[in-house]
């Protein structure tokens, strides 16, 4: 059987007859899913919109609130949305924090949408890799181990030698399977930023899953806040260069019917990072307020009080608000068709 291709816009057409374009993805890309005989349904076969959108909450979902394996895929946004990772620490001999992490470069399968397996590369197993987490001014030592079956290596976003920048040809280059080395560096700007391999061909090495956030906190600290990462990415499931679902943390659709619970009156602080590949904008939108917006978190002033912010790929930005009301609040792309696909959450706001 042969399958003709279909472009993202083709499916999303389609997708009043799911309750959500990224159900139809399912149906089109040569993977099995678990919908059974509501499959006749969806594409139109006696079926009807009202049947399609049964039980549906309104908004663009998998079909009856479905979601992927967490323990299977051996992560979960919900826990990687406020996991911070601090590495170990020792005193130097001049008496400098050392800080250290181990990431591991593997091959693994993970299930992006219900019934959905994509071939990923991931640091540590799971996608965005670990959000590293240091203090301004630390000695910062990474040993990055190759368990993959392909040539990787870390590049790390900041300010270091070139010899630790992690490209080939320079310094220790390429890491070879089962090869390791050692990313020696000071912590410095403070900010946010980010981590990624970057070997040949890099949208695929990216795009893959080779990615993570990195933070370096400035000296004298930021006030307190209740604090988030989202690493906003896509999955390209039937290798076309083109992504049939997009995310915040990986799994399309996560914070939608398991919202991210926050506290009224509470600062929120988001640390924002955009590594999607194979499109030239993403952004992120709240509904209900306005935040407090730093550009790579390097600036103590926001640079704009606004509701939306679009970035291109390793662009990065803190966002600080406040929620004056209970209630549901959504946050999603302000692309519409990332939206249909995946991106898109609630805040809840408990009474």
């Amino acid at each position: 059987m042969v399958v003709a291709p279909l472009s993202r816009r083709e499916l999303l057409a389609g997708s009043a007859a799911l309750g959500g374009a990224a159900a139809l993805a399912h149906t089109t890309v040569p993977h099995g899913h678990p919908w059974g005989s509501e499959a006749s349904a969806a594409s139109g076969e006696g079926g009807n919109h009202g049947a399609a959108h049964a039980g549906s909450s309104g908004h663009a979902d998998f079909r009856d609130a479905r979601t992927v394996d967490h323990a299977r895929n051996g992560f979960d946004p919900h826990e990687i949305v406020r996991d911070f990772d601090w590495g170990t620490t020792r005193r130097g001999t001049n008496g400098r924090v050392i800080r250290e992490w181990e990431l591991v470069a593997v091959d693994k399968e993970i299930e992006v949408a219900p019934g959905v397996t994509f071939a990923a590369w991931a640091y540590n197993g799971r996608i965005p890799g670990p959000t590293l987490r240091c203090r301004e001014g630390e000695r910062l030592r990474i040993t990055f181990v190759n368990g993959s079956a392909h040539p990787h290596t870390i590049h790390f976003h900041g300010l270091h030698t070139a010899a630790m920048d992690g490209v080939p040809g320079i310094g220790a280059g390429e890491i070879a399977p089962g090869g390791r080395t050692v990313y020696e560096f000071d912590a410095l700007p403070a900010g946010l930023h980010l981590y990624h391999c970057h070997v040949r061909p890099l949208a695929e090495h990216i795009g893959k899953g080779l990615y993570g956030a990195f933070i370096i906190d400035p000296k004298d600290g930021r006030p307190d806040a209740d604090e988030m990462v989202m690493v906003m990415n896509g999955f390209d499931t039937n290798f076309d260069r083109a992504n049939e679902f997009y995310a915040a943390n990986t799994i399309p659709f996560a914070y939608m019917n398991t919202p991210i619970q926050v506290k009224r009156d509470e600062l929120v602080r988001v640390y924002l990072v955009n590594i999607l590949e194979y499109d030239l904008i993403n952004s992120f939108h709240l509904h209900g307020n306005l935040f407090d917006y730093y550009p790579t978190g390097t600036g103590e002033k926001p640079s704009e009080l606004t509701d939306t912010v679009m970035l291109c790929q390793g662009q990065r930005g803190i966002l600080e608000w406040r929620f004056p009301y209970e209630g549901k609040y959504m946050f999603h792309a302000h692309q519409s068709e990332f939206t249909e696909l995946g991106w898109q959450g609630f805040f809840e706001v408990p009474a």
